[in-house]
């Protein structure tokens, strides 16, 4: 096929006459080399298949009954091998039928015999104009999908560029948290950790686990409005001291909440303490007026603070935290999350990083 588009150039087409009747041939090589074009005959489909292999052609005249292989056969051929040659099918009998057969396995047109001289040019020359189109719209078409193949390539790339930077600042973000909260520190990124893992097993798409991902990283941000000395405790808080801390994702929503990112973080964070009956903070929501991924965090963020060494207290371990997320399923715990979250625990192929 043609690198450049294709323009109508009698002087460069080549056209050949296939025809068992040697009178037919030399009629048709004049008047075609007469009219403008270049012309190669040949007597049968064999000899037509020899011709073909070594040059190419523009369009074939190609009369229906050859000896041995049928013209029937050779159109079939030359439509798979050659599909940018234009056909005209050449017949002595008037049929519909074989016109329509012909049509159907790639012939542009059927001229009978005895033709005019000027029907059989017209004929050909729309044929020709019906190839250019085709080969030229294909060509198109083509061009089109590398532009929009190159292009997709090249926001994909911007995409991957930001997403790497975004998750840099996620976790500059992240790591302002645990600069004055020690005690704590790598919690976020274990609760993310565990949160990914619950989605995965949940079934979420590759997407929307990303942005429970990045959630987890700084689900705890708000916690830089809280004095350090309250973070930093060892002993039981006050409930003044405890109120001040639940007011942790309410301060996180309100400074992600005006940052477009792709996912509900800014959501996901202001709501990973509620609680299925209601019984959670800062707004007291419940059920699926919660988040997935807020649900998703809660049992995540739980299940690391008790399999983890607090100031307060030893660490409890994975299995007394399961045990903890199963006595509160479906009153504190969303159901789905937390079997979810047995199941991951209970393969035995997750463990929280070290920090």
């Amino acid at each position: 096929m043609e690198k450049e588009k294709l323009g109508f150039d009698k002087e460069k087409t080549r056209i050949l006459v296939v025809d068992d009747e040697e009178s037919i041939r030399n009629m048709l090589f004049r008047l075609l080399k007469m009219t403008g074009y270049i012309c190669t005959t040949a007597p049968d489909a064999i000899k037509a298949r020899a011709i073909l292999s070594k040059q190419d052609f523009e369009l074939v005249l190609c009369d229906m009954n050859l000896p041995g292989e049928s013209g029937m056969d050779l159109i079939r051929f030359i439509s798979a091998a050659y599909p940018d040659t234009a056909i005209i099918m050449v017949t002595g009998h008037d049929s519909p039928e074989l016109a329509e057969s012909a049509m159907d396995l790639g012939a542009y047109g059927y001229v009978i015999k005895p033709f005019k001289p000027n029907q059989l040019i017209i004929n050909i020359s729309n044929a020709l104009r019906r190839r250019n189109l085709e080969i030229n719209n294909r060509l198109y078409i083509m061009d089109m999908e590398k532009i929009i193949d190159e292009r997709t390539e090249a926001v994909q790339e911007a995409m991957k560029k930001l997403r790497k930077s975004m998750d840099g600042i996620i976790k500059a973000m992240s790591s302002t948290v645990e600069m004055r909260d020690p005690y704590t520190a790598g919690h976020q990124q274990r609760v993310a950790d565990l949160a990914q893992s619950i989605s995965v097993e949940m079934g979420l798409s590759k997407e929307r686990i990303e942005g429970i991902r990045m959630a987890g990283l700084i689900h705890d941000l708000g916690k830089i409005a809280v004095p350090a000395e309250i973070l930093t405790k060892p002993g039981k808080l006050s409930n003044i001291e405890f109120n001040l801390i639940k007011l942790h994702p309410q301060s996180g929503y309100d400074i992600l909440k005006d940052i477009e990112f792709p996912w509900p973080i800014a959501k996901t964070v202001l709501q990973h303490h509620e609680r299925m009956d209601g019984s959670g903070y800062p707004n007291g929501i419940k059920g699926k007026e919660i988040l997935l991924e807020s649900r998703i965090m809660a049992v995540a963020d739980v299940v690391e603070a008790m399999a983890s060494h607090r100031p307060y207290r030893v660490a409890l371990g994975l299995e007394a935290a399961k045990e903890e997320i199963i006595k509160n399923r479906d009153t504190l715990f969303d159901t789905m999350v937390v079997d979810a979250c047995v199941k991951v625990i209970s393969n035995g192929n997750f463990q929280f990083k070290s920090s």
